[in-house]
This record gives C-alpha cells, sequence and structure tokens, in this order.
C-alpha cells in the first residue's frame, strides 16, 4: 500500500499544516497570553487544533494509516507535538539521518503524557478528587424534596454522588439553604468529599398565563391551546391572560390562540421567517408577521391530533440573535448566595466574551474568583462561539463545560445534536478543559426503575466526559448506582476518544485449553 503514497507530497502538506499551526499561535498571542498562567499551554493548544481542523484531514489520515503511522485523529490533547512526530518518521520513510530533521516549535508544546496530565489537574482542581476508579465524577441534580428529606442526599452522597447540583431556576433561597445545610451535614458524617454546583436561571423565555379549564366534573385543570400544523398562534407582548383558540364545528380555526410570553422584549430582535420552537421542541413553527406587540406564528411541527400548548413551557429562537443580557437582575442577586455557598457556578445563556467577561466581574466584586465557572452550552451562538468563550473564561482559575444536550437538540435540531455533542468534546479536550455531558442520562431508569438498552449506550458515551449529571426523579441512587459501574467498566477500555486496549476475555478465551477450536460453537 505504501508504494502508492507520494511521501514527498504528504510531507509538504503536513508542513503546510504545520506553518498555519504556527502563524494561528502568532496571530493569537496577546490571547493567549492573557489566560491564567496554567492555562497558557492549554490555550496554545486549543488554538493549534483550531487551526489544524480547518483543513480538509480524510486523505491524509488513510495516507498516514496506510504507513502504519499514528494518525491525527486522536491528539485533540497535543496537536503540534504529534503533528512534529508525524512528520519526524515520514522524513525517516524519505531517507532524511535523524540530526537533518528539524523538530521546531515543540519546546513550549505539551506531549501525549503531559497533556494527560494537565486535563487530569484541571479536573481536579474544578470536580475535587476521583471517589472511583475512572475519570468520570457524577453530578445528581437535588429535587426538592431534599429540601426536607436528609436522608435523600446522605444516600447519595454514600453510593456516589461526587457534586449535587441545586438549579436556581426552581425553589427558593430558603429551600437553597436547607439543601446545602444537608449535604454538608452527609459530608460531615461519612467523611465524604462532594462539591456543590449551583446554576443560574438566565433569562429563560417561556410561554405566559393561560385561564384554567373547567372539567365534566367541576374540577379546574391546567389550560391549553390547542396547536396543529398549519394553524396560527399568536404570541403577545402584554401580560394579560392567553386565550385558547375557537374552533367551527367542521373543525375549522376561526380565532388563533393567543399567549403571552416572558420576556417581551424578544419581539424587537425576531425577524419573519425566524423559526420559534416551544416546550423542549414538542412544537414548531414559523414567525410570519411581527409588532411590538404581537407576533404570528405558523405551527409547522406538531403531532397528527395536535399539541398541547401550556403555561411556562420554553421558547427556543435558534436562528435569532437576541439582546437579552446573560445575566438578570435576580441572577446576580442570587450569585452573593451563590458565592457564599458554591464550589461551581453554571452559567446559563452565556453566548459571547462579553458575558463571560460580566460574570467574571461579579464574582471578583463578591470576592470569588476562584469559584469554578461552567459554561453551559445550550444554543447554536454559544457552539459557534465556543472557542473565544473558553479562552476569555480561561482568565479565570477553573474553568468547565456542560453540554447541555436538551436545549441544543432543540437549537440544532435532533440530526445534528449528534456531531456537535462530538465536537465539544474535542474542543474541550484540546483546552483541556473538562466537561459535563448532561441531560436524560438514564432518564427512564431514573423516572421508572427500568433502564433502555438505548440509553445504557448514551450513559456508556458519557462516561467519556469528566463528569456525568442526572436529573431528579424517584430512582435516582439506582441510577447513580448504574452510572458508577459503567464508568468503573468503561475506564478500562477507553480514554476520551482513545481505545485503551486492555485483554480482552473474549480473546483469552479463544486461545484456552478448553476451547475446541475444531468444534464450531452453535
Amino acid at each position: 500500500m505504501s508504494e502508492s503514497i507520494d511521501i514527498r507530497t504528504l510531507l509538504n502538506r503536513l508542513k503546510t499544516i504545520r506553518d498555519a499551526l504556527f502563524e494561528a499561535e502568532r496571530k493569537y498571542s496577546p490571547l493567549i497570553q492573557q489566560v491564567q498562567p496554567h492555562y497558557v499551554e492549554s490555550a496554545r493548544n486549543l488554538v493549534h487544533y483550531l487551526a489544524l481542523r480547518t483543513f480538509d484531514l480524510r486523505d491524509i489520515q488513510w495516507q498516514l494509516s496506510s504507513l502504519g503511522l499514528s494518525s491525527i485523529g486522536h491528539s485533540e490533547r497535543y496537536t503540534l507535538i504529534n503533528l512534529q512526530n508525524i512528520l519526524f518518521l515520514l522524513q525517516m520513510l524519505d531517507g532524511k539521518e535523524k540530526e537533518e530533521i528539524q523538530t521546531e516549535g515543540t519546546a513550549l508544546s505539551l506531549d501525549h503524557p503531559k497533556s494527560k496530565k494537565r486535563l487530569d489537574q484541571h479536573t481536579v482542581q474544578l470536580f475535587g478528587p476521583e471517589r472511583f476508579s475512572g475519570h468520570t465524577r457524577v453530578m445528581v441534580t437535588l429535587p426538592s424534596e431534599a429540601v426536607d428529606d436528609y436522608e435523600l442526599i446522605l444516600n447519595l452522597v454514600q453510593t456516589g454522588m461526587s457534586v449535587a447540583r441545586i438549579n436556581c431556576a426552581h425553589d427558593g433561597p430558603e429551600a437553597w439553604r436547607q439543601m446545602i445545610a444537608h449535604l454538608e451535614r452527609a459530608k460531615q458524617e461519612t467523611g465524604t468529599s462532594c462539591l456543590l454546583y449551583m446554576d443560574l436561571e438566565g433569562p429563560k423565555l417561556r410561554t405566559g398565563a393561560l385561564p384554567a379549564r373547567i372539567s365534566k366534573k367541576g374540577n379546574e385543570k391546567r389550560g391549553y391551546i390547542l396547536l396543529r400544523k398549519g394553524d396560527t398562534l399568536h404570541l403577545t407582548s402584554d401580560a394579560t391572560i392567553g386565550a385558547p383558540p375557537e374552533f367551527h364545528p367542521t373543525g375549522q380555526l376561526l380565532i388563533p390562540g393567543k399567549i403571552p410570553v416572558s420576556l417581551p422584549g424578544i419581539f424587537d430582535d425576531i425577524q419573519p421567517g425566524d423559526p420559534i420552537w416551544f416546550d423542549d421542541g414538542k412544537i414548531g413553527g414559523i414567525i410570519e408577521n411581527g409588532s411590538p406587540e404581537r407576533l404570528e406564528v405558523r405551527i409547522t411541527s406538531a403531532s397528527d391530533e395536535g399539541s398541547r400548548l401550556y403555561a411556562e413551557k420554553g421558547i427556543n429562537l435558534p436562528a435569532t440573535h437576541l439582546s437579552l443580557p446573560a445575566l438578570s437582575d435576580e441572577d446576580i442577586q442570587n450569585l452573593e448566595l451563590i458565592a457564599r455557598h458554591a464550589d461551581m457556578v453554571g452559567y446559563s445563556f452565556v453566548r459571547r466574551p462579553d458575558d463571560v467577561t460580566q460574570l467574571q466581574g461579579e464574582l471578583k466584586r463578591l470576592g470569588r474568583e476562584d469559584i469554578g465557572i461552567i459554561l453551559k452550552i445550550e444554543t447554536q451562538e454559544t457552539f459557534e462561539n465556543l472557542p473565544i468563550l473558553l479562552l476569555t473564561a480561561m482568565k479565570s482559575p477553573k474553568v468547565g463545560a456542560m453540554i447541555a444536550r436538551g436545549d441544543l437538540a432543540v437549537e440544532l435540531g435532533f440530526l445534528r445534536i449528534a456531531e456537535v455533542q462530538e465536537q465539544i468534546l474535542w474542543l474541550c479536550e484540546a483546552a483541556h478543559i473538562p466537561t459535563i455531558w448532561a441531560t436524560q442520562i438514564l432518564e427512564n431508569l431514573v423516572k421508572t426503575g427500568l433502564a433502555t438498552r438505548a440509553e445504557i449506550s448514551d450513559a456508556v458515551l458519557s462516561v467519556r466526559a469528566e463528569c456525568a449529571m442526572l436529573n431528579k426523579g424517584p430512582h435516582i441512587l439506582e441510577a447513580v448506582k448504574m452510572l458508577v459501574e459503567i464508568d468503573q467498566r468503561m475506564a478500562l477500555h477507553q480514554l476520551k476518544k482513545q481505545s485503551a486496549l486492555r485483554p480482552l476475555n473474549v480473546a483469552k478465551l479463544f486461545f484456552s485449553p478448553l476451547m475446541d477450536l475444531h468444534d464450531p460453537i452453535n
């Protein structure tokens, strides 16, 4: 196979790529030098990796594999050194003596073992030391019941919860304080470390109030708007209660339903043709007309029998550049409590570098520059700006990223979420930034006590991240136990994208004296 490969041409192509890495480093050197000292090598490597991935490497990968050389497909953490190693080997194959081969630019770059150590160091700084063999911490979202149920938190800590999550979009300061007190008590009684992560709510865009319905038995029930494909829905900027649609007896829509929104300021940002999604993507539409008082939405995605839209359901506008602030006044107020108690703060709705700088300024004001900042990647704009967001966040001492797959799937579409979550893992690994794999891990097990085959496969993928987040549910303890066991098993086989290649029992069995190779297995 190697005879068909022009090594000299391959060398020149790779040198061109290496020159692009050096040029990117020179161009972005001021930005690299602004990060914390322990992130400088990581920032440099991220810039190298980004420059590398501007090239189409598919043919190069094939040629390197054909030559039996280490390819560039698993070099996120040590991009330049890996490229230099490949060049060195190719030049040896081209007949050059070892003394003739140049290895410029490697003095300041991390190699494979050092890059792994750097990622491990950043992970321990952010998430604390490992509780179990393997590399994945388990984060659990505390339910409202944890306010009055100390035993629940105690059992979670004993079972394997490494990070407790309080979602500041729910409950309130008094409930959060009680959860925190239970967590501190459990840590003292067990002698076990468990860090506290608190999510800022951010400016949540939701549907407003609807009138209640009266059932046939006279009971009051939640109101809703029934939406079918082709129907029109009016979104209003006033604070009045919405109204359900009115239909002709034949089923024809006579008067569209209307519903207010929680943040009417978005009306100035929306343009006709913008897509809109409701309730985690269950209902979709297109903005057709707009004014400061009302938006007309044509429903394009709903169930065949019609979908119900209730109050307090999330709204996503994936193609709209919203001018909303990342930190609301309530977020800034809640930061005071978070700064007193939390080890990490989750930054919802972060989209631009200025958003990161604002949070860093608030934390400095509160004397908590040391707190871990978790960038929640939940919008298309956040994903597209992820490299500069990481470099800006690395001006703080501890940084992580959460792959918020639920919101991302709505923003990007379900077909793209698989590739995007992989790209986020690659970019964060290149920056030696630990990640949190979030949304619906073992969701069926948590809610019903029975896991599906599909979610077990998803859980296996989740333990490639440095932390995996489980949501609340009646069977959360079983889910924590299962995730810990999955992590312990998979840590023997894989680190990130790389196979660990531990001995396989199935291979040993094949060569066992007990195996009769002449007797085919039925």
